[in-house]
């Protein structure tokens, strides 16, 4: 993972130094919360769907497989619509884009209250995603607008990446209380206050904007389907894959083979365009290609929090109120990471940041990968969080690099890249979460065969530790070949169990092991910087 090289001081960004207005205390602090509220919200949104899907099957009679498609629904347009959400903002001014946005969230969450079905529920997730896709660059932009130029990638940036990144964690610390209240309808109430009390600061904090243009065509609604169906389908791959298994079931294989070809098409016909709905040669540049790899090996990476440790105490059996102490501990690294990320964020430490942040991740990962049985949420309190406080500084200013990047382009590129950003991040999430999980169903089932050749039936050692459970469940029963039968489903258990313990070590491992690679990478890449500029300064005294 090598670094490119620090952009100049955000003081100097073309567009945000020019004719800066000083904005009261009152005033920012206003634009601030009202961001806050914003990120919060539809973050929070999409955490309580994640966290509480097997419930939400239950209570609108569905099975947890079926569950899923509710998170396809939410997922799919959350990745898509901020693409076109660039040129909508620009034909219809920001004002009404912002208000527009945040009406639609509102009678989404309300719709949510008359969902009986399967069917009207991945309605109403569709509807939600589409709501929330312009929450997350209003939360952006309302943390950026009044702050001055030094603030805006350090205050305005950390904390309105890190406010968004809270929701998944923030969702499981208070879902538990709320679901015992009243089940989803509690969830979508909390929801609905959120957002409602940002809605006034929407309604009467406009957002400055540039003059309104006709810039939508056909050619951008063409171009943004195709985009859409390559997003959607390969949310649906990876969200499927690990249930149907990739090798078994044809029609994933089709659907990405068919996904891909939609996003080619999309990227032939937006490169021979004038004003396309996206700069496919900009985006395909070395340093924003090399800024997206980067950021979506990150994301992947961070689904050891998102994914490995939920899973991990979810097949040991336990639920949401044990872990809510873990996932406490979570938002609060995750804070401290971005008030640590804004005193610190400079073109100078960025290298230094993302060095800290590797090293803090592959040291939980590696951590985490010494899990047994009898592993319990608090043991892992430390690693969690070291890894929580990684994602808090390290996407910050992984951003403010391509911030940077799309100033010295024009500033008409910053919500451009901001966008393309939140697109990456949600398709990362998604994608790290398959292949994670079919990383750990893959393990489970290697371990699974190896411990059960150890379990032969003619080991003396086994058949000993039958007649024990046998003797132990004599209480429960007088017939013998019963009470065999169940030590033998009790030893079966307890295999399940720790060949699933032993794939999620091997997670880590891996995952530790990939943050190490790419630390490793960046010092080089780091060191032969350093070395290059040496060199370069001595040549003309060598002269």
């Amino acid at each position: 993972m090598a670094e490119t090289t620090p952009p100049a001081s955000p003081s100097a960004a073309p567009g945000m130094g020019e004719a800066e207005v000083q904005h009261p205390p009152l005033r920012i602090a206003a634009f601030l919360f009202a961001g806050a509220l914003i990120a919060i919200s539809q973050s929070l949104g999409q955490g309580f769907l994640l966290a509480n899907s097997g419930q939400i099957a239950g209570e609108i009679g569905a099975t947890q497989t079926q569950a899923i498609w509710l998170t396809v629904a939410y997922m799919a347009p959350r990745a898509s619509l901020p693409v076109l959400l660039i040129k909508i903002r620009t034909q219809y001014g920001l004002r009404r884009f912002a208000e527009v946005g945040i009406l639609a969230y509102v009678v989404t969450a309300l719709l949510g209250f008359f969902i009986s079905d399967l069917q009207s529920a991945i309605a109403m997730e569709l509807l939600a995603g589409i709501a929330a896709a312009p929450l997350s660059s209003l939360a952006f932009l309302y943390m950026l607008e009044t702050l001055p130029t030094k603030a805006k990638l350090s205050v305005g940036l950390c904390g309105a990446l890190t406010l968004i990144m809270l929701g998944s964690s923030l969702a499981r610390v208070i879902s538990p209380p709320l679901w015992e209240l009243g089940g989803w309808q509690a969830l979508k109430f909390f929801d609905l206050g959120m957002i409602l009390l940002a809605l006034p600061f929407i309604l009467y904090l406009p957002l400055g904007h540039q003059p309104r243009e006709k810039v939508i065509s056909g050619k951008d609604l063409l171009s943004y389907a195709l985009i859409a169906a390559g997003f959607a389908g390969i949310t649906a791959v990876f969200a499927w894959g690990t249930v149907h298994w990739w090798a078994q079931t044809p029609w994933l294989g089709l659907v990405l083979a068919g996904s891909l070809a939609v996003l080619t098409l999309a990227a032939v016909i937006e490169l021979g365009r004038e004003a396309p709905l996206l700069d496919i040669r900009w985006l395909a540049s070395p340093q924003i290609l090399h800024l997206t790899a980067v950021l979506l090996l990150f994301r992947i990476v961070l689904s050891e929090q998102s994914t490995g440790a939920p899973g991990l105490f979810q097949s040991l059996g336990m639920g949401a109120w044990q872990l809510r102490g873990l996932f406490a501990v979570i938002v609060a690294a995750s804070l401290a990471g971005g008030v640590a990320c804004a005193l610190a964020i400079g073109p100078k430490t960025v290298p230094l940041i993302h060095a800290l942040a590797l090293a803090l991740i592959a040291t939980g990962a590696f951590l985490d990968s010494q899990s047994t049985v009898l592993t319990r949420p608090t043991d892992l309190y430390l690693s969690q969080g070291m890894i929580a406080f990684a994602g808090a500084i390290f996407l910050p200013s992984a951003m403010a690099i391509g911030l940077m990047l799309a100033l010295q382009k024009g500033p008409q590129y910053l919500l451009s890249f901001i966008i393309v950003f939140l697109s990456t991040q949600s398709l990362g999430g998604i994608i790290g979460s398959g292949l994670f999980r079919s990383f750990i169903r893959l393990r489970a089932s290697h371990h699974g065969a190896a411990l059960k050749e150890q379990l032969l039936a003619g080991d003396p050692a086994v058949t000993q530790l039958i007649a024990g459970l046998s003797r132990g469940l004599s209480t429960q029963t007088t017939d013998a070949g019963a009470m065999q039968a169940g030590a033998v489903q009790l030893i079966g258990s307890e295999l399940t169990s720790q060949a699933t313990v032993l794939a999620y070590n091997d997670a880590f491992l891996l995952l530790g092991a990939v943050a190490s690679a790419a630390l490793l990478l960046l010092l080089i890449h780091l060191a032969w910087l350093i070395r290059s500029r040496a060199t370069g300064a001595e040549a003309p005294a060598q002269a």
